[in-house]
């Protein structure tokens, strides 16, 4: 068995609200956006949270306790300086939520073994850092994430062999960490069914309903609950272990649900009790006191504290340094404004926290979901799978544009591996989908899973109704972007990376408390 060791170094602490330099919002979010969660039947499951096959409607409630699942400035160059009123760049910011309170060394180091720890799946054979590790930038480079049953990292990932190999891809793309603790973070996940909420007991709106359990310090911690709970992701199947059996059973908050179960082995862990009460030296007393809200907490105090990226050529600039970013890049930003692309991707991190329809290629097994006169379940209708609402239909969240170099592939399918290709989506959306070049796909093959990767882009009325709601979009209008316009706005994106997330080997722990293998 492994011993486990403390890391070496504390991890230095950020701020949970971050504070980064303004991008000018142009437009305001568009009406009618309900950040309500639905009601789901588990049946396949999603990327990072349970709930794959979900009837869309209103947010559980008790009685099924939540089991259904750049304009010149005053210098007359383009170069912004800093934080002045007059640079459209930087609008004043509305109020914010006071932070939560800082997490403790302690807790983060918590957090750290809990997220690179198999011992959180079913089957002990995949960690969150499997998909989200720092070698690939806290996401995996594959269009769709392979989960539980596969081998390796990043794109030497396989879909595993024999009977423990993947059932199915998971049916999104990992999203990358990055600025998790920023304080006005209200929604996660693509179609945004984690949502703030003071109105229920548990402050969050979710798949679990009334279930989610009360404690949780912030959106992340809520966030961080989910994935243990999908089959697909890290859970495994009915009959291999007895979190996948509570899993196919809907159960995730009794004394014999899934995070119930994973406290009690983290608990006949020693290394792990230890740990909980450094963590948490007035809650835990022994054993018996860890909860797996608190091993949550300790995960999200590790991703909110560890992956802040607010040091770009960008922030240097916008802070006064002239000539941090290039006369390209500098280029770029001015066409990125004056082709609306600050109309979704503005304010502090490059994004309006918004959903919106693009026509991106949907790609992989899909979320049960189906238009009218199909029944295979082989669609995402996006964000009208927790709002019921069909003009939500295939909306999907606008991600922060911060480090977006490190983070391909891009899109909610993970179809463009590139940041050219991805601008150039947006020159003509309906057409780029019409269009799509299948051999961007990033994943690994196996033929009963590349059978219906294509599914619904090998059917016309299935591709017409993506397009649709890309035309409904209404900003989304063809642009007369020239090839060197794009070089331009690809420099631009580029200048938002911190250099200091280009290595992040560092995060790594040398081992996990449960002596399992840090090896994918």
């Amino acid at each position: 068995m492994i011993s486990y060791s403390p890391r070496k170094a504390v991890l230095a602490l950020a701020l949970i609200a971050i504070t980064l330099p303004s991008f000018a919002q142009t437009t305001s979010p568009p009406n009618g956006v309900d950040n309500n969660n639905g009601n789901g039947q588990r049946n396949h499951h999603n990327e990072h949270a349970n709930g794959n096959q979900i009837n869309v409607g209103q947010i559980p409630s008790e009685t099924n306790n939540g089991r259904n699942q750049v304009n010149e400035n005053q210098n007359g160059d383009n170069r912004p300086r800093g934080n002045n009123p007059n640079n459209p760049l930087a609008p004043p910011q509305p109020p914010r939520e006071p932070p939560q309170e800082l997490p403790t060394p302690e807790q983060i180091e918590l957090g750290q073994a809990l997220f690179f720890d198999k011992e959180l799946s079913g089957n002990r054979n995949i960690s969150c850092a499997s998909c989200h590790h720092p070698s690939t930038h806290t996401g995996d480079d594959l269009s769709l994430s392979i989960g539980e049953g596969g081998e390796g990292l990043g794109q030497l990932r396989n879909t595993g062999a024999g009977i423990d190999a993947v059932v199915e891809r998971v049916p999104r793309n990992s999203p990358a960490l990055f600025n998790l603790g920023r304080d006005d973070l209200k929604t996660l996940f693509h179609d945004g069914r984690i949502s703030i909420d003071p109105s229920v007991p548990s402050g969050f709106n979710s798949p679990a309903g009334n279930d989610l359990p009360l404690g949780l310090n912030n959106i992340i911690a809520a966030q961080a609950l989910f994935p243990v709970t999908s089959a697909t992701e890290m859970a495994g199947q009915s009959g291999e272990n007895e979190i996948a059996d509570a899993v196919s059973f809907n159960d995730f908050a009794s004394p014999l649900g899934v995070w119930e179960l994973l406290a009690q082995r983290l608990r006949n862990i020693p290394a792990y009790v230890t740990l909980f009460q450094a963590a948490y030296p007035s809650e835990v007393a022994g054993p018996d006191d860890i909860s797996f809200t608190m091993a949550a907490n300790a995960i999200a105090a590790f991703e909110t504290s560890t992956w802040a990226a607010s040091n770009s050529p960008f922030d240097r600039q916008m802070a006064g340094e002239t000539g941090a970013m290039s006369d390209a890049a500098l280029r770029g930003m001015s066409a990125f404004q004056q082709n609306g692309c600050a109309g979704c991707h503005s304010g502090n991190l490059q994004t309006d926290d918004q959903f919106h329809a693009i026509a991106m290629p949907q790609i992989g097994p899909g979320k049960g979901d189906n238009s009218e006169g199909f029944s295979d379940g082989r669609e995402d209708f996006g964000r009208e799978r927790v709002t019921g609402n069909e003009v939500h239909r295939f909306q999907f969240r606008t991600p922060s544009l911060r480090n977006i170099e490190l983070t391909a592939p891009y899109g909610h399918s993970g179809a463009y591996r590139s940041l050219e290709a991805m601008v150039r989506h947006y020159i003509n959306p309906v057409n780029a989908l019409n269009n799509y070049d299948r051999t961007q796909v990033q994943m690994p093959s196996r033929t009963d899973l590349d059978a219906l990767d294509f599914v619904v882009l090998d059917n016309p009325q299935r591709l017409n109704e993506i397009a649709q709601a890309a035309r409904d979009e209404g900003r989304l209008r063809p642009r007369n972007l020239s090839p060197e316009e794009v070089d331009d706005i690809v420099a631009f994106l580029v200048a938002l990376t911190d250099p200091a997330s280009l290595d992040l080997s560092s995060d790594v722990p040398s081992a996990v408390p449960s002596g399992l293998s840090l090896i994918d």
